[in-house]
């Protein structure tokens, strides 16, 4: 299940932007594991960056916030969100996210079960830089508006078209599931949406609290304890 989510308003973008033109950048490579590292060419914000944390803060923000993505996400924890720029013919070629991430600063690993790429560049502004994903149900291209995002199963594999004209600014984390099945978190997201559109309708009507009763009932079954 692919979901755009818009995620910055039209005003954030251009301070976040400046805020992020400010930070240091390093070879991608530096967090890569061996089969993507054959394939990755772009530039990061290593963790040292002083600006990292409160760019992350904010897109973290963002998430509390933003119903979309916890209905369809379910987060339990979040990675700490990180920031690439492509630019000059990089790209990132066909892999797959690792299964398992260590938090930064810790001694904990996440599993990854949903991956989410925030584009802050106006897609206008560059060429190339699609993310593509491969599913059950075909390929993907994706280039979204600046402030919009895309989660994914993290078990797709995807590449990033290389990019030929500008640079492409991006936030990219992963986050671990209270629902470890993608199959079941579809069912629950389309669930929700449909209790959702039923209480706009006919809010508190006894069709929508046995739905919404089903729905918990559902989650109960299915959250990964």
């Amino acid at each position: 299940m692919l979901v755009e989510i818009p995620l910055l308003s039209p005003d954030e973008v251009p301070t976040f932007r400046d805020e992020l033109a400010r930070a240091t950048w390093e070879d991608g490579n530096s967090t890569a594991g061996h089969q993507s590292a054959l394939v990755k060419r772009n530039l990061q914000v290593p963790e040292a960056c002083p600006r990292l944390p409160g760019l992350r803060s904010t897109v973290l923000r963002a998430l509390a916030g933003n119903g979309l993505f916890q209905s369809a996400v379910l987060p339990r924890v979040i990675f700490p969100p990180m920031f690439n720029r492509y630019e000059g013919g990089m790209g990132f070629g066909l892999h797959v996210d690792n299964a398992l991430r260590p938090l930064p600063g810790t001694d904990q690993r996440i599993r990854t079960d949903v991956s989410v790429t925030l584009f802050l560049s106006d897609p206008e502004s560059y060429d190339g830089g699609e993310l593509i994903i491969e599913d059950t149900y075909g390929t993907h291209e994706v280039k979204l508006e600046a402030g919009s995002a895309v989660a994914y199963p993290s078990t797709s594999l995807h590449l990033v078209r290389p990019v030929t004209r500008g640079v492409r600014l991006a936030s990219f984390f992963w986050v671990q599931s209270l629902v470890r099945e993608a199959a079941d978190r579809a069912t629950l997201f389309e669930l929700d949406g449909a209790i959702m559109s039923l209480n706009q309708r006919e809010a508190g009507s006894d069709l929508a609290v046995r739905l919404t009763g089903t729905y918990h009932n559902l989650l109960r079954r299915w959250t990964d304890r």
